[in-house]
C-alpha cells in the first residue's frame, strides 16, 4: 500500500548529477507542452489523473525501486533539469529529492503534497506498539506522545529538540487526502499553462469522484476484518488504517533505512501473543 541499494550515489557521483541538473537548459519553444515530473508512482498516478491528454508526467522512481533509498540516476538529470515542475510528497518520503531541491534551476519548482493546507496529517508512530500513540489521538493529543515505553528504538527521525512532532509523509493512503492534493496539482498546473486550465479542472473533478467512489468500494471491502490485530513491518500505512478502521497493534521497524534494534525485536516478539495479532506483513 506504500510504498526507500545505497541510499545516495557517492559524492563523487552526486556532484555530477546535481552539476547535470543545474546546466540543462530547456529548450526554446513558444508553445511546448509543460514538463512535469513526479517523483514515485502514487504522485504520479494523481498528476496523470489531473493531466488527462495534456500530456503525461515523466516518473523518476520507476519498478519496484523504493522511493526512500532511491540513488539519482543520470539518465535523471536531464528530466529533472528540464521540468517546468516536479512534484514529490516528501524529503522524508523522497530522501533524495533532498539535495535536488537545493539544486534546481530557479525557473523549477518543486511541489511538496505533504505541505498542502487542508490535509489531516499524522504524526510518525515511534513506539514499537501503538498503543499509546491510539490513546494519545483519542485523547486528543496526538502526536505529543513519542516516548517508548514498550522498548522501541532510540532516535527520533530527524526531530529536533523543541520542534512539533514530525508528521507522517504517506498521506495519499488516505482517500480524503488525495482529493486534497488532486486539487493543489491542478492549481499548479493551471498557473504553469492555462490554456488548459478548464481540462486540469475537470479531470481534478472526475478523479475526485473516482477516489470516493473507491473509498465506498474499499471499506465494505475490509468492514469484516477490521478488527483483526496485525503487525506491519514498516509503519507507512496508519493513514490507510485510520481512515478504514483497521486495527495495526505495531512495526518491526521505525522507517525502512534504520534496521530495528535487537531490543525492538525482543520486545515486539513478546508483544505479539498478548496484543492478538493474527498476521504479520
Amino acid at each position: 500500500m506504500s510504498g526507500l541499494g545505497p541510499r545516495f550515489a557517492t559524492q563523487l557521483q552526486s556532484g555530477k548529477l546535481l552539476a547535470a541538473i543545474t546546466l540543462t537548459v530547456l529548450p526554446s519553444t513558444a508553445h511546448a507542452e509543460i514538463a512535469v515530473v513526479a517523483t514515485m508512482k502514487p504522485v504520479h498516478s494523481l498528476v496523470a489523473m489531473v493531466m488527462g491528454d495534456t500530456g503525461q508526467p515523466k516518473l523518476i522512481v520507476d519498478g519496484a525501486t523504493s522511493p526512500h533509498t532511491y540513488a539519482l540516476k543520470p539518465s535523471d538529470a536531464k528530466a529533472l533539469g528540464n521540468a517546468s515542475v516536479i512534484f514529490r510528497m516528501s524529503e522524508r518520503v523522497e530522501t533524495f529529492t533532498v539535495k535536488l531541491a537545493a539544486s534546481l534551476p530557479k525557473r523549477v519548482e518543486m511541489i511538496t503534497l505533504n505541505d498542502t493546507p487542508g490535509l489531516a496529517l499524522l504524526p510518525v508512530r515511534m513506539g514499537t506498539t501503538f498503543e499509546k500513540e491510539k490513546h494519545a489521538k483519542a485523547g486528543g493529543h496526538a502526536g505529543h506522545e513519542h516516548g517508548d515505553k514498550h522498548g522501541g528504538d532510540d532516535h527520533d527521525h530527524g526531530k529536533k529538540s523543541g520542534a512539533g512532532p514530525v508528521m507522517d509523509g504517506h498521506a495519499w493512503l488516505d482517500p480524503d487526502n488525495a482529493k486534497v492534493m488532486i486539487d493543489r496539482i491542478a492549481a499548479v498546473l493551471s498557473a504553469k499553462d492555462a490554456p488548459n486550465a478548464a481540462a486540469y479542472a475537470a479531470n481534478a473533478a472526475k478523479a475526485k469522484t473516482e477516489i470516493e467512489a473507491l473509498k465506498v468500494e474499499i471499506a465494505a471491502a475490509l468492514k469484516p476484518i477490521a478488527s483483526k490485530p496485525y503487525i506491519l513491518f514498516h509503519d507507512a500505512t496508519q493513514y490507510f488504517e485510520t481512515r478504514f478502521g483497521l486495527s495495526a497493534v505495531g512495526s518491526i521497524s521505525t522507517s525502512p533505512d534504520i534496521p530495528p534494534s535487537g531490543k525492538r525485536l525482543s520486545v515486539l516478539r513478546q508483544k505479539i501473543a498478548t496484543l492478538g495479532a493474527t498476521c504479520v506483513f
